[in-house]
């Protein structure tokens, strides 16, 4: 990977040298099934006699041509570059050479579907794979238009950033497409996807009065579980939202949506050519919490061909703007254009929770980071760029309020169309719209790491009217920035009916360590106080010991859904920084979780329970928790609403979780039919789910799952049977699953993710012992070997957390003591998952006592 790195440096100096005008990017598609013909020619103009570099990532270069004069490509092309020397003012560069279809996700995708041998491809590009397609400046600073011209065979669809023309047969079954020019665009929102998908089409009107032709397309063997109709509806719903809150028609001249399969994201904004991952289309029943993050994902990538595509970060240390505007903008758009009105509740229970998450492990770095180099930036598409960013936007919209904010962001992109910008060109807009000076909140915000805390002081007297209140400030010793917030605090009371409901709200602006709140005093103190009530701010909260008691007896009964996610995540950050038990969150999840009604809180409040269960109880309690929680979520999943959103996901979890004989009983039950819940399908996706739980408790094994999968011989069974194999309860097992990743780099990406995941499901996590050493022995050799992703995916999904006790920490910590030299974004993750092992150990400790 070290071959293919670009520093910030080297890209600043090549900007300033070079303008890039054109590229014009052949694509042969019909060479085999390995490699593809690429020829690219760029125009571009340079300082006169100056010399730098164009990326390219091939195989083989057979020609180099600068300006007509051939260069010799075993001189010119190294590693991943090929050196230009003595430029002309206006060069003409030709490039040709054999490109590779990679497995993981990276570059050019292919896939060949096991249901009827279909060949299917996709580019990604972000961070810097459109080099691995073309030749090119991967930079996003050196915008150009690129026409693309893809032979292919006849039958397939070709799909590219430009509407698709009518293909030109070229012989032997195969034919061109020859796209028109793209407008100025960065290198890496282009896009090629191409195969036999299967396609609906629509169109809808622009404010400007244009006609936007709208595809959806995915692969044949899902077509008949594409809902296409809905997916057109949310767009529709999206563009008249963003056309009329930016103030700016969509930029592009068609907008298809592509589910591609094997996808290593959720989705990617390339203009007018978005592709999706493919779990996004439901061939089995799944939780409104998926369908409603799939419309969130439609919005989010629709807003990113304004912000991003329209006008593009100069360099990816402002990637965070990028990501956190569209994080923000979506969940605005999800809550006030469509049907899913809770979404500020999502964001609550799952954005937010991550970016706490990830903001107080070692490797937080502010918002916005410092990206030396691409490896910088890859490592850098995480809960501060995307989480805490948004909530940070959301903060500021708070902050000069959403009317001034709209309209600097329209300013912003007419003034900086097609072109490239710095944080400070949006602050400029937003500082004229608002008449606030953002210079010290971006420096507080923006510019400086760690989550605060806040937690009320309350005094009231006999009578129980309130004498002072004030909000108290806390931040680390590490990052011990305090910052503003614009924050309100809600009054919750009982109506009469034993409900818990707000009767009072104070918007207030906390600054310093402590902010009196005058205005409260003398208001009658009620049964429960939540400061941060509506979520506006980005800080950990507590509840004063009153309001805790309430809480946690009441927290069913209150009716706000967005006070209870907050409360639920006050509940979890206490529990994860060692300040409450974990056997009292535990209780606590299965006391009141059977009434929560929104989806996003239950899937996330039951992925924290598991990991309470599993890593953060007391060791000499793991096994008797785990079970009690099997027991308490089978109790829950058979007095839910029959077919309701709340019964399957605790069905799931039962699945996930499933520890002892009883369990594993009802799992076999629910399997072969004997038994039943009314309302409850046991479609082939909770099938492979329920058959896991049974592989996790020692009660199915490799012959049951191999039946499964001669079955449901698809993508998706294999994946499932990989991720069933590697759950199998067996130190054998384990090391198998290991080697087949390690040993060999044949799996492709999507293989390589489920068999991590079953490799970490494990109830007694004893059986992961024995791998601590070789995994931290294969560590740099992956590093040097894999892609990024593949690489990522190994290093962190094979790291054996769920033992999380003391050997594991000693072992690697003395592995980053020892290997001071290793690359940083290597050492970064296993910083990250040593922290984990602290954090578990920190709270293990305090459950215990």
């Amino acid at each position: 990977m070290s071959g293919e790195n670009l520093t910030r440096i080297e890209a600043t100096e090549r900007a300033a040298l070079v303008t890039v005008r054109s590229y014009e990017v052949e694509l042969d598609l019909t060479t085999g099934p390995t490699t593809f013909r690429s020829t690219t020619v760029v125009r571009f103009a340079a300082e006169d006699g100056a010399s730098t570099f164009i990326d390219l990532v091939a195989p083989a270069v057979h020609e180099v041509t600068l300006n007509g004069r051939a260069l010799d490509p075993a001189v010119v092309f190294a590693d991943s570059r090929i050196a230009l020397d003595g430029l002309a003012a206006d060069n003409e560069l030709r490039v040709v050479a054999d490109a590779a279809y990679t497995n993981s996700g990276e570059g050019l995708h292919r896939f060949v579907d096991p249901v009827d041998g279909e060949v299917y491809l996709y580019s990604q590009f972000e961070v810097p794979d459109s080099r691995r397609v073309f030749a090119v400046f991967e930079q996003p600073d050196l915008k150009a238009t690129f026409r693309f011209t893809v032979t292919a065979p006849s039958a397939w669809q070709v799909v590219s950033n430009s509407p698709t023309p009518e293909p030109v047969p070229a012989g032997e079954g195969t034919s061109t497409w020859a796209f028109e020019p793209t407008p100025v665009i960065s290198s890496y929102i282009t896009a090629i996807v191409a195969g036999p998908y299967v396609v609906q089409r629509s169109e809808l009107t622009s404010r400007d009065g244009r006609t936007i032709p709208l595809g959806v397309f995915c692969r044949a063997s899902l077509a008949e579980h594409m809902d296409a109709d809905y997916i057109f509806d949310k767009t529709r719903e999206g563009f008249a939202f963003y056309e009329e809150k930016f103030d700016y028609p969509y930029p592009f001249a068609k907008y298809d949506q592509l589910f591609v399969p094997e996808f290593n994201a959720g989705a990617m904004e390339n203009a007018g050519c978005v592709t999706f991952t493919e779990t996004y289309v439901f061939r089995s029943k799944v939780t409104d919490a998926i369908k409603e993050r799939r419309v969130v994902t439609v919005l989010h990538e629709l807003a990113h061909m304004w912000f991003g595509d329209l006008v593009t970060m100069r360099w990816w240390n402002d990637l965070w703007l990028n990501e956190s505007f569209a994080e923000w903008a979506s969940t605005l758009a999800t809550a006030e254009a469509t049907e899913w009105k809770g979404a500020w509740t999502t964001f609550a229970a799952m954005e937010k929770s991550w970016a706490y998450r990830q903001d107080q492990l070692p490797s937080t770095h502010p918002i916005v980071a410092t990206i030396n180099d691409l490896e910088d930036v890859q490592v850098n598409f995480d809960g501060i760029t995307y989480a805490k960013g948004g909530s940070v936007l959301k903060q500021l919209v708070a902050w000069v309020g959403i009317d001034a904010f709209m309209e600097g962001v329209g300013r912003y992109f007419r003034k900086h169309e097609f072109g490239n910008t710095e944080l400070t060109d949006l602050l400029v807009e937003l500082e004229a719209t608002s008449g606030r000076d953002l210079g010290e909140w971006s420096r507080l915000w923006l510019e400086t790491a760690g989550v605060n805390t806040l937690r009320p002081e309350i005094e009231v007297d006999d009578d129980g009217v309130i004498t002072a209140f004030a909000v108290l400030q806390t931040a680390t010793a590490e990052h011990p920035t305090i910052r503003p917030h614009r924050l309100a605090v809600g009054f919750y009371d009982e109506d009469g009916s034993g409900s818990l409901v707000r009767t009072r709200r104070v918007e207030i602006d906390v600054d310093g360590a402590r902010t009196d709140v005058p205005e409260i005093v003398g208001a009658t103190r009620p049964a429960l106080v939540l400061i941060n009530d509506e979520d506006l701010a980005y800080a950990k909260i507590r509840l004063d010991e009153a309001s805790w008691s309430v809480a946690v007896e009441r927290l069913a009964s209150i009716t706000d859904p967005l006070a209870r996610s907050l409360v639920w995540g006050s509940a979890w950050d206490a529990t994860r920084d060692a300040e409450s038990p974990a056997s009292d969150y535990v209780r606590l999840v299965l006391g009141n979780i059977a009434t929560e009604t929104e989806s996003t809180t239950i899937r996330t409040t039951l992925a924290q329970l598991a990991l309470a269960a599993r890593s953060y109880v007391a060791p000499e309690r793991r096994a008797e928790t785990v079970a009690a929680v099997g027991d308490g979520l089978w109790d829950l999943a058979q007095q839910a609403e029959a077919g309701s959103d709340a019964q399957f996901q605790f069905v799931k979890y039962f699945a996930n979780l499933a520890s002892t004989g009883a369990h594993l009983d009802v799992l076999g039950a629910l399997l072969d039919g004997t038994r039943t819940l009314d309302g409850l399908e046991i479609d082939t996706d909770l099938r492979w789910e329920i058959l896991e739980g049974l592989v996790l408790g020692g009660r199915a094994g490799a012959a049951e799952i191999d039946a499964a999968l001669a079955a449901d011989n698809t993508a998706n069974g294999q994946q499932a049977a990989a991720r069933a194999r590697a759950t199998i309860p067996t130190v054998d097992a384990k090391l198998a699953a290991f080697a087949s990743l390690v040993d060999s780099d044949e799996a492709p990406n999507a293989i390589v993710r489920a068999t991590t995941i079953g490799f970490g499901h494990v109830n007694d996590p004893a059986v992961l012992a024995p791998l601590v050493e070789q995994y931290l022995a294969c560590l740099e050799r992956l590093w040097a070997e894999r892609s990024y992703h593949i690489a990522e995916t190994l290093v962190d999904g094979l790291f054996p957390a769920p033992l999380a006790d003391e050997s594991l920490r000693a072992a690697t910590t003395a592995w980053l003591a020892d290997h001071p030299d290793a690359a940083p974004a290597l050492r970064r993750i296993v910083v990250e998952n040593l922290a984990g092992v602290e954090r578990a150990l920190a709270a293990q400790a305090v459950d215990g006592a």
